[in-house]
């Protein structure tokens, strides 16, 4: 994804080049030998001795290369969580770049599914950093990038030298996605910026490209995907592409329009998919209607939040032979444990009526010290129920703050024990 600050609703025609980025200003001098080592050295350094470090650098080593150096170690720490330690410290990044670049698991899977298109090169649009186009250089694909911002360009090419020098020859071209051409692209994956200098952009037709652009040229393509922001409206979504929203490690990271006119892909149009990762393990619509609302049983089920983005509540409520707690309430009941990818699972111990004074006595009562709070359908935020507890004890519990059947309900219980092994 770019660093470019689209206009409120850009315009199909070319953008004006950007000023260089300052964060990338300095790469040149970073790829030096001189600049190599002195990336080594800062891997673990810590930012709040910072000051004293630069001061100390600096009788070695030229200001702006310190400086710089610097900058890009700050960067590669806060990259750790996306990337791993062993590309995250040879990689090269922006501030947007680390902020906005698909982290490598979700990278991978996608260029996964690509591979599955039987598609062999990819144009990837709007690639800022290179996270994307190095995942699908590494899956062997032909990649071509292309950024509108110069100095970007340069981070990605260096990006995909240093991690894929065995993979099939990538390019990197600075050039604007609304007018490059696509007559020979196989497949083409559009990032569109989707934060401008106010902060996220939640209008689609705001993005950088904008999607309805974006729509068309991989229609134009025929294979191809658009990743998109996972609170996209339903109907927003074409009914010649599948929607799939994708979670890691338990957080909903993006969603993404998939487009493919081979019916031997795995790709189908009109359907929502939620995939979990790291596993893999992936739901997708049945067409079902909404789930019974039912008493509240044993367990609660709390969906990953890539099946309530997809819409797909009712298909984890069938595996579970559940129900709701409330119409309105993504909150799963049943009477049974049952595995499940798509939802953790909880044994409640009580219901009560909402109180914060109850849930005050009754946690001292049992001594917690440890509260994990939840909710939905509630205005209580997490942080003050806990300073109000004045939490004392050696046990711990989870209160869900909810409503069962339309009224404010608190519910305290468990993860349930097992439910990883089932």
């Amino acid at each position: 994804m770019t660093d470019r600050t689209p206009a409120p609703h850009p315009s199909p025609t070319p953008h004006p080049a950007p000023a260089p980025s300052p964060a990338s200003a300095g790469l040149a001098p970073l790829l030096s030998a001189e600049g190599q080592a002195l990336l080594a050295e800062l891997r673990d350094h810590d930012p709040a001795t910072e000051l004293a470090l630069a001061t100390r650098l600096r009788r070695d080593h030229p200001a702006e290369l310190v400086s710089a150096a610097l900058a890009q170690a700050r960067l590669r720490q806060r990259a750790v969580a996306k990337f791993g330690a062993e590309d995250a410290y040879r990689m090269f990044f922006t501030p947007n770049g680390v902020e906005q670049a698909t982290r490598t698991v979700v990278a991978a899977h996608r260029a996964a599914r690509f591979r599955r298109t039987g598609a062999r090169r990819i144009t990837d649009l709007c690639c800022g950093i290179g996270g994307d186009a190095l995942a699908l250089a590494r899956a062997g694909f032909a990649v071509t990038a292309v950024d509108l911002d110069g100095p970007t360009c340069e981070i990605a090419a260096a990006n995909l030298r240093t991690l894929a020098p065995a993979a099939p020859p990538a390019t990197v071209l600075n050039a604007d996605v609304l007018t490059h051409d696509l007559s020979d692209a196989e497949a083409v994956f559009v990032d569109p910026a989707r934060r401008g200098g106010r902060g996220r952009i939640f209008d689609p037709e705001a993005y950088a490209p904008p999607l309805s652009w974006a729509i068309e040229a991989v229609r134009r393509v025929g294979t191809g995907a658009v990743k998109i922001a996972p609170g996209i409206p339903h109907e927003l979504v074409p009914d010649d592409f599948e929607a799939e929203w994708i979670s890691a490690g338990g957080d909903v990271k993006e969603a993404v329009l998939w487009h493919a006119p081979d019916a031997s892909s795995d790709i189908t149009p009109g359907t929502r998919r939620a995939t979990l990762l790291p596993t893999g393990a992936t739901l997708t619509t049945r067409g079902l209607p909404n789930p019974p609302v039912r008493p509240l049983g044993r367990y609660l089920y709390e969906p990953d939040g890539a099946v309530i983005r997809a819409h797909l509540v009712a298909e984890a409520a069938e595996d579970l032979a559940g129900g709701l707690i409330d119409e309105t309430i993504a909150y799963i009941t049943s009477d049974h444990l049952r595995p499940t990818p798509y939802a953790t699972a909880y044994e409640i111990t009580d219901q009560l009526p909402f109180g914060l004074k109850k849930l005050k006595a009754l946690l001292r009562e049992r001594e917690v010290g440890v509260l994990t709070v939840k909710k939905r359908g509630s205005a209580v935020e997490p942080e003050e129920l806990r300073r109000r507890m004045k939490l004392k004890g050696p046990n711990a519990t989870t209160v869900f703050l909810t409503r069962v059947a339309g009224a404010p309900t608190m519910l305290l219980g468990a993860p349930a024990k097992g439910a990883e092994n089932l």
